[in-house]
Parts: structure tokens; C-alpha cells; sequence
């Protein structure tokens, strides 16, 4: 499946109403981790978790229907425990977070391979540079892009130099709006017709190239840049919570 429909399923709101009686809005895609069991985790942005103070969180999970009509079922999730203790595996460095989760059952093909995370070796190889265009996915001050639940398509294109190595450049900016809501949603390339380097002929590029996490903010001043945190640490993330889960084939 073309890699923007992939993602456009596997991307799902989460919000939780607050104490104050704000609503803290955040976004969230499935994926599926590393090793023989086949569990399936939630990635978002950690401070999305963070600022979810209750024990749990509605994910706007959607359907369709024998008819083929979409439906949205909201539905609670457990991430925290009675006492308050995250339930999450956060990145030890990054604002990245993961849950684990058994979400209904017509939506465990939707989950995005581990091997579609980019790391360092596949932007080298499409050769990934500034003014590149990719897509990112969320939920705008927690608009959804129909009644449905499904979220709002953006692009950008890559404002800075140098990508990699991603142990020395942790991030990347995106030049598009980003606004609250839109955090924890992913970046990623769909092309169709990108040579990689030192082939002869065109090949397609579809890779999840990181997370959003938050805006460039400069004296209170909203730049319209996005910051993205490479995949190369989710994909850290993700093994482990795959240890966490006592997955011996990691």
C-alpha cells in the first residue's frame, strides 16, 4: 500500500480533558515492533503523555462498516497505572514515546512496519537534502480533517543542513506551521520517482524519515518551522520497549 494511505490509517488522535477543563490534544500512529510477537505500539511525542495527568486517554479509533462507510469510536486508553505511574517507554534522550497496545482488531493491518523507520543509511542512500518536499500527519489545535477522525495532510520541505549523522543532528527542521496538536505525528517521504545514489534508474522513496515535536518559538514569536526528531530514534525507542516486553527474538 502507497505509503500516504498507510500512514493516513495508522494515525489516530489522542486527547484527555484535563482538571483545569483544558484539553490536552495529541497525536499518535501505530506501529508494529521489532521481533517474532507481533505487538503493536503507539508512537507519539513524550511531552503529548506528559501533559495527560489521568489514567487515561481517548484515542479516536475509526471503522468501516460492511457498507463501506467510515465511523469514529472513540475509546479510553490505560497510560498511566492508579498511581500515576507512566505506563510509556520514553526515549532515554528524546522526546519520543511508546505504549504498548492491543488496539481492535480491524486495525492491526494498519500498523506501520519497524522497517519502514528510516535510519541514517536510507537518507544517505535517497539522498535526502534540503528542500526536499515531505508530508507530515496530526491533528491541528485537534481539528480532524472530516467528522470521521482522520487526519489533516501537510507538507513541507526540509530547512536544514546537514541530516546526519543523526547522533550529532538529532533533528531536522520542516518549513510548514505547526500548531498544538500536531505533535507526536509523523514526517515522512513518499516519492515516486527518486534515484538513489549511484543507481541508473528511478525507484520509489516511501519512508517514515521522524516525528514532529514541536515548533521553533523566537521571543514569542511563531516561525512557522517544525522540528523533527529523527526515525533513527524511534526506532530506538521502539526495541526497547520490545525488551521491556520480553521480546527474546530482539
Amino acid at each position: 500500500m502507497d505509503l500516504n494511505m498507510a500512514l493516513m490509517r495508522a494515525t489516530f488522535k489522542l486527547d484527555q480533558r484535563q482538571d483545569d477543563g483544558a484539553t490536552t490534544v495529541g497525536t499518535g500512529w501505530l506501529v508494529r515492533l521489532p521481533g517474532a510477537d507481533g505487538h503493536l505500539a503507539l508512537v507519539t511525542a513524550s511531552h503529548v503523555l506528559d501533559r495527560m495527568k489521568q489514567e487515561q486517554a481517548s484515542i479516536h479509533w475509526r471503522r468501516m462498516d460492511a457498507d463501506g462507510r467510515w465511523h469514529r469510536e472513540p475509546a479510553p486508553i490505560r497510560i498511566r497505572d492508579g498511581v500515576g505511574t507512566p505506563l510509556w517507554h520514553r526515549h532515554v534522550d528524546r522526546d519520543i514515546a511508546a505504549i504498548a497496545i492491543d488496539p481492535p482488531a480491524h486495525t492491526h493491518d494498519w500498523a506501520i512496519g519497524f522497517d519502514q523507520l528510516a535510519d541514517d543509511e536510507a537518507l544517505k542512500s535517497y539522498d535526502v537534502q534540503p528542500g526536499d518536499e515531505m508530508l507530515a500527519l496530526g491533528y491541528p489545535r485537534g481539528l480532524s480533517a472530516n467528522e470521521i477522525g482522520f487526519p489533516i495532510l501537510r507538507a513541507g520541505r526540509v530547512a536544514s543542513y546537514p541530516l546526519w549523522p543523526s547522533a550529532d543532528f538529532p533533528t531536522f527542521l520542516m518549513d510548514f506551521a505547526v500548531f498544538a496538536g500536531n505533535s507526536g505525528g509523523p514526517v515522512y517521504m513518499s516519492d515516486r520517482a527518486r534515484k538513489r545514489v549511484g543507481a541508473r534508474d528511478f525507484h520509489e522513496a516511501q519512508f517514515v524519515a521522524g516525528l514532529l515535536a514541536q515548533q521553533v518559538v523566537l521571543t514569542d514569536e511563531r516561525l512557522e518551522i517544525g522540528i523533527v526528531l529523527h526515525a533513527a530514534f524511534i526506532r530506538q525507542c521502539l526495541l526497547g520497549l520490545a525488551v521491556k516486553l520480553g521480546d527474546q527474538s530482539v
